[in-house]
């Protein structure tokens, strides 16, 4: 039985979840929204907010925290950049989801994340 065992799998193995996890995060930076379903909008938004958060102070320290989790260095620079200084004073909550409905081709209940204005 899975009592306890927190997290989706998206029917891939552990190499193929963590890719698409970190490609949904460069791509959540690089844009600061995209739409995706809801599954995968819900598991990313820790994933991005905390990465913001490490990003709030800009040490050698965290910029190598930040490329051991995405890998990218342009998405790292504007990481640090840009939403790293719009987000210092917060404490979380960085970004929103919103529902959009069912996918046309296969029904997949779709959202946009995105980041808020802080």
């Amino acid at each position: 039985m899975r009592h306890g065992r927190a997290g989706r799998k998206f029917g891939r193995n552990p190499a193929q979840r963590s890719a698409l996890l970190r490609q949904l995060s460069i791509s959540m930076i690089m844009h600061e929204r995209i739409t995706t379903t809801e599954a995968k909008a819900k598991t990313i938004r820790p994933v991005v907010e905390k990465l913001i958060s490490i990003a709030s102070e800009d040490t050698p320290h965290h910029r190598r925290l930040v490329m051991q989790k995405i890998d990218n260095q342009v998405a790292t620079e504007k990481l640090f950049d840009v939403l790293g200084p719009r987000y210092e004073a917060g404490k979380g909550g960085y970004t929103r989801i919103s529902k959009l409905g069912p996918r046309k081709g296969d029904a997949a209940p779709l959202a946009l994340i995105e980041l808020i204005e802080a």
